[in-house]
């Protein structure tokens, strides 16, 4: 079974960043396509940004140019570098891991780490 642990979330003013980090308790984290999730009150979960087993990046439109997501095999983490931060990014961020497989795939996810932008 695969453990996701997300840290580096916390309270941060309007226009700060944050780093987050997401460790994976596998053998087999480059099998994984890796990606960060969000949710905020009365909203919907969305995906924030995805990053694939060779290195490919997908972002939502609302982060493109602030968010970058990258990974370290060797260290079996994944990261979020959110710059510019707005209150419009408050949520409770969600790392994500899929498997893919011949027929379908397989999500497994973290417990989620608070991110709040506020003055």
């Amino acid at each position: 079974q695969v453990q996701l642990v997300e840290s580096g979330g916390g309270l941060v003013q309007p226009g700060g960043s944050l780093r987050l980090s997401c460790v994976a308790s596998t053998n087999i984290f480059t099998i994984f396509v890796m990606g960060w999730y969000r949710q905020a009150p009365g909203k919907q979960r969305e995906l924030v940004a995805a990053i694939g087993s060779g290195g490919s990046t997908n972002y939502a439109d609302s982060v493109k140019g602030r968010f970058t997501i990258s990974r370290d095999n060797a260290k079996n983490t994944v990261y979020l570098q959110m710059n510019s931060l707005n209150p419009e990014d408050t949520a409770v961020y969600y790392c994500n891991a899929h498997r893919v497989l011949a027929h379908g795939g397989y999500d497994y996810w973290g417990q989620g780490t608070q991110v709040t932008v506020s003055s």
